[in-house]
């Protein structure tokens, strides 16, 4: 088994080998994996954070050793809690960094780091004050960062600042957690899920207070969310379909 590493800011990862194919999530700085195949320019690697399986371009990496990946994985996540901000590398070079840039590694790497740092669980009503830092984000499939995000990008990157673990998709994030039974249970920070037409949950957002929910559409914004849905005060229209609300913390 060989491993790697996120060296870089943002890195794509896709479902298949090649630039032209779909990108899937994004890896960030300082987070690592476990190469599971190298075909040519490519790596299939699962992300240790989540388990996502799934392309990258072998420029965009560094292997690292069994020993190095297992000292990754002990303790707590070191992530950076600026919305942007720069590691100096070894040769006195900036790195930008996005908010939730994994630090653990900096020793390794032999970069420092300067700005906010958050590590360990926080109290679930700092979810919400999380999911605001990424207001406005613009919406891109599978992005996972305030330059770029999808719903559940959005939805796993704020429990990840709060000490908690998410997998990618809404549909996955969907298996996580308890069921609540109606919207009155729902507390600032649960999940809501909604699904198509079809009965496929394709969207996520996070409860706010008074019946409002951050989420991703068009970019992350507010809106409101009541028993059918949630309702775009901008459309004057139900935009998605409410399935479930789940309490993970």
């Amino acid at each position: 088994m060989q491993y790697g590493i996120c060296h870089l800011s943002i890195v794509p990862i896709r479902f298949s080998a090649s630039d032209q194919s779909e990108m899937v999530s994004q890896l960030l700085y300082g987070e690592h994996f476990k190469v599971l195949e190298e075909r040519g320019k490519w790596s299939r690697i699962r992300v240790a954070f989540d388990n996502l399986e799934a392309w990258i371009y072998n420029k965009q990496y560094l292997k690292i050793d069994e020993a190095q990946f297992n000292g990754l994985e002990e303790g707590e996540i070191h992530l950076s809690a600026d919305l942007f901000n720069y590691i100096t590398d070894a040769r006195k070079q900036l790195i930008a960094v996005p908010l939730g840039a994994a630090l653990n590694s900096l020793e390794l790497f032999q970069h420092e780091f300067e700005g906010e740092i958050t590590v360990g669980k926080k109290e679930k009503e700092a979810l919400v004050n999380s999911a605001l830092l990424y207001l406005n984000s613009p919406y891109c499939w599978r992005g996972r960062s305030p330059l770029g995000i999808d719903a559940a990008g959005l939805t796993q990157m704020v429990y990840k600042l709060n000490g908690y673990r998410l997998k990618r998709t809404p549909a996955e994030q969907a298996t996580q957690g308890l069921a609540l039974s109606f919207i009155e249970e729902s507390e600032p920070g649960d999940l809501a899920f909604f699904d198509n037409s079809e009965g496929i949950i394709e969207h996520v957002g996070i409860m706010m207070q008074d019946n409002y929910i951050i989420h991703v559409d068009g970019q992350v914004r507010i809106d409101r969310i009541d028993h059918s849905g949630i309702f775009n005060v901008d459309q004057k229209r139900h935009t998605h379909q409410l399935r479930v609300i789940k309490k993970v913390v």
